[in-house]
């Protein structure tokens, strides 16, 4: 298990290493990070960890600032030395909150509800998988969004749609056509009834449909650029860490 350590305390990070090898030899820590932007930096480059232990307060801002520049899948357990920010952390895929000074019985418990939690996603997925096999479950997807427009409802399909995207936390689905239709759920939830066969979570902010896109195109630091059909507000990057993903998930 490949863990990563947000800390802006040289001490406190150094503590917390060695704290976890000592109850988990297992996990390795990959990095200690100190700020929000080398934080950025680091998850646009690198695959996604098992594990991330992220302190709240950093020299550069709240760690929260993060997750508004950059996806974050894996489970997160916060460290601080407040309490306040514990509704706000469960808001994330948190899975626990641990208070600074940091004690060896917490950070277990708090490893072994990782280890539980893993171990039960695995067995889901691997009888979801088994079920597919059999026929006994086919997942249905949507085929159309019905969009609240004045007093009517307006059919969108998903056919029809060339991208997602969220602008201010605004959620947009752009047609095919350029036409704008303003959805009401987030782009997790968006992105769970659709067909992952026809479209692609670029990023934070942007999904994209296969049959919008136009070409790609090599970007800095080893990441894509989606070129689309239509219009955009602003470049579609694919990070360096998932453009392998995005190659086979179009090349099918």
């Amino acid at each position: 298990m490949k863990a990563l350590i947000i800390e802006d305390e040289n001490v406190a990070a150094q503590a917390l290493q060695s704290l976890v090898q000592e109850i988990k030899p297992e996990i390795e820590v990959v990095a200690i990070l100190q700020t929000i932007e080398e934080s950025v930096e680091w998850f646009e480059e690198n695959a996604m960890p098992d594990l991330v232990f992220m302190d709240i307060h950093l020299a550069d801002g709240s760690s929260f600032a993060i997750f508004d520049k950059v996806e974050i899948t894996c489970p997160i357990i916060f460290t601080t030395a407040y309490d306040e920010y514990a509704l706000k952390a469960f808001e994330v895929n948190s899975i626990d909150y641990l208070l600074k000074p940091i004690n060896k019985a917490d950070l277990e418990r708090a490893l072994n509800k990782l280890e539980h939690l893993t171990s039960r996603e695995q067995k889901k997925t691997s009888l979801e998988g088994l079920l597919e096999q059999m026929g006994g479950l086919q997942k249905k997807y949507k085929t159309c969004f019905l969009i609240p427009e004045r007093d009517k409802l307006i059919p969108l399909a998903t056919s029809n749609i060339a991208y997602v995207f969220i602008d201010t936390k605004t959620v947009k689905a752009i047609a095919m056509d350029g036409h704008t239709y303003y959805l009401s759920q987030t782009l997790d939830e968006i992105m769970s009834q659709l067909d992952p066969e026809q479209f692609f979570r670029a990023n934070r902010q942007f999904i994209v449909a296969r049959n919008a896109i136009k070409d790609l195109s090599i970007w800095f630091g080893n990441k894509l650029a989606i070129n689309l059909t239509v219009p955009v507000p602003e470049k579609i990057i694919v990070s360096k860490a998932r453009v392998g993903e995005f190659k086979t998930w179009f090349a099918e």
